[in-house]
């Protein structure tokens, strides 16, 4: 009779427990940073930088995609391997490394180019909720800004993380594109690796372009971040430098999840260039200058379902590129300054890198309102990238190969190979950048 009574007043689990739960265990809960990671790359920007070059070039900017996935992949390797060993983020470990001026100068272009970023991101999201709402651009902008100021700074970064894994579904918006379209596979397979391409002014510009949307320096200083969040929310394990016991399954992990998640993100990005190239630059639209117009202009092409596809995805991948573009700049500021941060603590307590975030959110947003264009910050953000790209990636190859950061976890030599050529990469293409058409 006692037991029955225990039962009885045993209370039934919570609703929102038991869905919490059930997500925890989903085998997406166990993915790292590197998935986030590189579907922010695909931001609203990077769509319309991708966009154009289908719609240009056709089949002929496929190529881009297989070359810039090891590259991209061997910069993020070397970031979360930084971030894990020394349990400390990128730029405090180039604060503790290299002279302040490089520190301040590297940090200092980060936070103009992520402003400029997420003006266009915000601008090109409220655009196409106008198109597929009907709702006036500029008050969805409003409505985005404040989503995402308030998951960040309230919502506890173990759940906050979720939410960002789960909305990382919505690149496969661009691979269901595909099955709207008339796709000549023969011909992608043959332009992938054997491109009709003169290189002229414009289609140096072009690939100038996405290279620097593909590899960009936000994304360094976020992964190398998350990956120390997440040591610090599980059961605040030590760096590997410090106990290298778990180093093995560590950087396994480390390895399979940079690498699965820069690949879902280059696989996105050449179905992007794809589904524009065999449907805009068939019917001869080949001047895109946003996300937004690229998604209106397939809808009479390949129908609504298509544009639905395109437009959704948009919107779910800047909810991710929009908090990754704020929470790199809090990081790099925060621990460049020296002050307490993290996505786990409470506003209160880590009140300048929650400052830092919400200025970048808040100013991106008052440049709809400014004589600025937001396709004009766009470009200052990709020149601001270029500048501060190389001199980066040679910053963390130095990092990953120095013991005194890595310990005895220094980045391999095929890595620090292909961490060189993305440096000489992205110097070619910066020069390109800055020569005249």
């Amino acid at each position: 009779m006692l037991s029955c009574d225990i039962a009885r007043k045993r209370p039934r689990p919570n609703l929102l427990w038991v869905l919490g739960k059930r997500l925890k265990e989903h085998p997406l809960a166990r993915v790292g940073p590197g998935l986030i990671t590189g579907v922010a790359d695909d931001d609203p920007s990077g769509i319309a930088t991708y966009s154009q070059a289908g719609a240009q070039f056709g089949l002929n900017m496929l190529w881009t995609m297989p070359l810039a996935f090891p590259l991209m992949a061997a910069v993020q390797l070397m970031c979360a391997r930084i971030g894990r060993v020394s349990g400390k983020g990128l730029a405090a470990n180039i604060k503790d490394t290299f002279h302040p001026v490089v520190l301040y100068g590297v940090v200092s272009l980060l936070l103009a180019a992520n402003i400029f970023n997420i003006a266009a991101d915000i601008a090109v999201m409220g655009e196409v909720a106008e198109l597929v709402t009907g709702f006036h651009r500029q008050l969805m902008t409003i409505v985005f800004v404040l989503a995402t100021l308030l998951l960040q700074v309230f919502v506890p970064y173990h759940r906050y993380v979720s939410v960002l894994k789960w909305l990382t579904l919505s690149l496969l918006a661009y691979a269901a594109v595909l099955f709207t379209v008339h796709v000549p596979w023969g011909q992608v397979a043959l332009r992938t690796f054997w491109p009709h391409l003169s290189m002229s002014a414009a289609a140096a510009t072009v690939v100038v372009g996405v290279f620097g949307t593909t590899i960009s320096p936000y994304l360094f200083f976020w992964q190398a971040s998350e990956e120390v969040e997440d040591m610090q929310n599980h059961d605040g394990a030590p760096p590997l430098a410090r106990d290298g016991r778990s180093a093995g399954p560590e950087l396994s992990r480390i390895g399979w999840d940079t690498w699965s998640g820069m690949l879902y993100s280059n696989a996105t990005a050449y179905f992007i260039i794809l589904a524009t190239a065999v449907t805009l630059n068939v019917a001869g639209i080949t001047d895109i200058e946003t996300a937004a117009q690229a998604a209106n202009a397939l809808r009479p092409l390949a129908g609504d379902f298509a544009f639905m596809l395109f437009a959704l995805g948009i919107l779910g991948v800047g909810m991710i590129g929009v908090p990754v573009l704020a929470g790199s700049a809090g990081y790099a500021a925060a621990e460049a300054m020296g002050w307490k941060w993290g996505l786990e603590r409470k506003a209160l307590d880590a009140r300048g890198f929650y400052g830092v975030i919400a200025v970048s959110v808040l100013t991106g947003l008052l440049i709809q309102y400014s004589p600025i264009n937001p396709m004009k910050a766009l470009f200052w953000s990709a020149v601001i990238n270029g500048l501060v790209a190389v001199p980066l990636i040679v910053v963390i190859i130095l990092l990953a190969s120095r013991k005194s950061v890595m310990g005895i976890f220094t980045a391999s030599k095929p890595i620090v190979v292909l961490g060189w050529i993305t440096a000489g990469v992205m110097a070619s293409a910066g020069v390109l950048m800055f020569l005249p058409a």
